[in-house]
């Protein structure tokens, strides 16, 4: 059993007997999750109209602001990058999932108790989210390669 800082880096998961990966690592995640948060932020009316530079307007944002914005974003979209199917990458690329993949997944992580409706409309923005973060991951560094037998 894993205990708080004992984070294998690649080859065997103790307990699970195969090889696994972690597909994205902590600075791809933040990367991502950052320029979600950007887009998402540059696409309000505000920045739209008055071309702002985002990057500025990112800076002078309060603190706890960000922090709202990117926990509201990151507790939609982390579920679901984790959820998806290891990919190779390689050095200098990027992972891409065809649409059907992130919509299967993003429908694996919304409840049950949900309306048809805002299920459909719910599934669609997550979707572009996922697909937004993904858009936003640096390229694959090569130390960032943790595959091993």
């Amino acid at each position: 059993m894993l205990s708080i800082g004992d984070r294998p880096r690649g080859g065997v998961r103790p307990g699970w007997g195969h090889a696994w990966l972690m597909r994205l690592t902590e600075h791809e995640l933040t990367v991502a999750l950052t320029g979600t948060a950007k887009t998402f932020l540059a696409s309000g009316r505000r920045f739209r109209k008055g071309g702002a530079d985002i990057d500025k307007v990112w800076d002078e944002t309060d603190r706890f602001q960000r922090f709202k914005l990117l926990d509201s974003i990151g507790t939609q979209i982390f579920p679901v990058l984790t959820d998806l199917p290891d990919v190779d990458v390689p050095v200098g690329g990027r992972p891409s999932f065809p649409e059907e993949q992130i919509r299967e997944s993003v429908e694996r992580h919304i409840g049950d108790d949900v309306g048809r409706l805002r299920r459909a409309v719910t599934v669609k923005a997550r979707v572009a989210l996922v697909q937004t973060a993904l858009s936003n991951l640096p390229p694959r560094a090569e130390d960032d390669l943790r595959l091993t037998d």
